[in-house]
């Protein structure tokens, strides 16, 4: 895999110094367009052994561009911050908007080969992560982001050559740390899991480029005309199709048009006197699990979707109560904002992921791709689409580190719905409740009926289930969400992991 990187590519001085100020006119001329069509975002990754020039390269790519439109990120180990959250949530916050560059030095890349170098994972865990890169760059480039990645490489012998030399200069001797040096008594070892690695993160969507790392001409014509090509390439495609996808294949509804909703019995007998005889107990009963001392290994995420009136809000004031407020963070998700739209999808959901110990609440949640975006035609079929297939991996990634996620769907009949916005119009402290785009949201009924148990089909799983809420009585909706959460924390507080 590194063979063609070890047969001394060189290029004279004469020629790099003809070709520099015409390549760089090059990428501030592409560099601007994309900042003038904003479509995609690109991401840089950089990786490779310690002296193969990966600094000098993302310094010279901040220098032939204008830097004020890049993002220049050097990822080290994780800080307890990091640690506290799934392995790809610093990636993600790290994201450049659409007409904008991303330099990543350092990546997941770093935490998967060294975690395997070191001992830290085995065989499965290593293949774990790197399936999880591969989807985690689909999700990128089907959101339409430009992903390339450099490998900049060097034989041992030069990797030895390249550290001595630094290290005799004492300019440049700073540069040469123990670690240099202990990643170069581990190069046989670091070459093995990188080129595994490489090999199979080697996709269509993000393919590597590997770089002779000795020649530091030949290194920096190679990764500028290398961005410039891959760059120009986009930006045509982009001018030609515009954002024209290909269609996916349809939905079919059943047959006899009977849907998993149809399954619940919306009124339920529960009484006012019932209600408060139970609901103190349930919220203490939830007070105690949240400070249960085994609670500080994990995070609590809570998901509400439901008809519009379906009472979520009165659902989640319900559990706050019992919550000690430097604990938890309730997030209403309504339309992205211009820098949401700027990001992939998912952005604006794992900046919320909560550390652990913590609790988030979601009033509405990502599903709204598969929901709103869907009905209203927001988002292209084949976009919302692989969002089931996105949501899915979001949660399980999630899960994998201890997140316990319970996610509620509250539904009401349609009778129900129309009184309760009558309702709201008729009581002024509930009248901005109820706006023209609830009403028109009714004349979709069927629509949004369909799409809610095409989402229940879809992204229940055995790990991570709808939670269906018959919500046409508040109170034993109320009961029966907390009753959920306290059953599934005391389900999984006294299990051992």
């Amino acid at each position: 895999m590194f063979e063609s990187a070890e047969i001394e590519h060189r290029v004279d001085k004469e020629t790099f110094r003809e070709q520099v100020p015409l390549l760089r006119k090059a990428l501030l001329d592409a560099q601007y367009d994309l900042k003038e069509k904003p479509d995609f975002p690109v991401v840089i990754l950089i990786h490779g052994f310690d002296g193969a020039g990966r600094g000098d390269t993302m310094n010279l790519l901040n220098e032939w561009m204008d830097p004020r439109l890049i993002r220049t990120v050097a990822f080290d180990a994780p800080n307890d911050e990091a640690r506290a959250r799934p392995w790809m949530w610093r990636y993600w916050r790290e994201l450049p908007g659409k007409g904008r560059i991303g330099i990543f030095f350092g990546s997941y890349y770093s935490d998967m080969l060294f975690g395997r170098v070191k001992g830290h994972s085995d065989w499965d865990a290593f293949d774990l992560q790197i399936q999880e890169s591969r989807q985690f760059e689909h999700m990128l480039a089907q959101d339409g982001a430009l992903v390339i990645k450099f490998w900049f490489h060097l034989s041992r012998e030069k990797q030895k050559k390249r550290l001595k030399t630094l290290e005799k200069d004492p300019a440049t001797r700073w540069r040469v740390t123990k670690t240099d040096w202990e990643h170069f008594e581990q190069y046989d070892l670091i070459r093995k899991y990188a080129e595994h690695m490489i090999r199979l993160t080697n996709t269509a969507d993000a393919p590597w480029i590997i770089v002779d790392g000795e020649d530091a001409n030949y290194r920096s014509l190679t990764v500028g005309n290398t961005v410039l090509n891959m760059l120009r390439a986009r930006l045509a495609e982009q001018a030609e199709q515009g954002k024209t996808k290909p269609n996916a294949p349809p939905l079919m509804a059943p047959i006899d048009n009977k849907l998993i909703l149809d399954a619940l019995t919306l009124d339920q007998p529960t009484t006012r006197d019932d209600y408060r005889a139970q609901i103190d107990k349930l919220q203490g009963r939830l007070y105690h699990l949240t400070r249960h001392p085994r609670f500080a290994e994990h995070a609590l995420m809570l998901a509400f979707e439901g008809n519009d009136a379906a009472g979520k809000g009165g659902a989640i004031r319900r559990i706050t109560q019992a919550l000690d407020a430097r604990t938890y963070h309730v997030v209403p998700i309504a339309a992205p904002t211009e820098e949401e739209r700027a990001q992939p999808w998912l952005w604006r959901f794992w900046r919320y992921v909560p550390a652990k110990g913590r609790i988030t609440i979601f009033d509405r949640t990502w599903y709204g791709r598969v929901l709103v975006e869907r009905v209203e035609g927001f988002a292209s079929e084949p976009d919302w689409m692989r969002a089931y297939f996105e949501i899915n991996d979001f949660e399980h990634q999630l899960s994998e580190n201890g997140i316990i996620v319970i996610k509620f769907w509250l539904t009401i009949s349609e009778e129900e719905q129309y009184a309760r916005f009558k309702a709201r119009e008729e009581t002024g402290f509930k009248r901005f409740k109820i706006t023209e785009e609830d009403w028109r949201n009714r004349e979709k009924w069927e629509q949004y009926r369909l799409a809610v148990s095409d989402m229940v089909d879809r992204t229940s799983t055995t790990r991570i289930p709808w939670v269906l809420v018959e919500a046409n009585n508040k109170y034993f909706a109320r009961l029966k969400i907390l009753e959920t959460i306290c059953e599934t924390l005391e389900a999984r507080l006294h299990t051992p992991s």
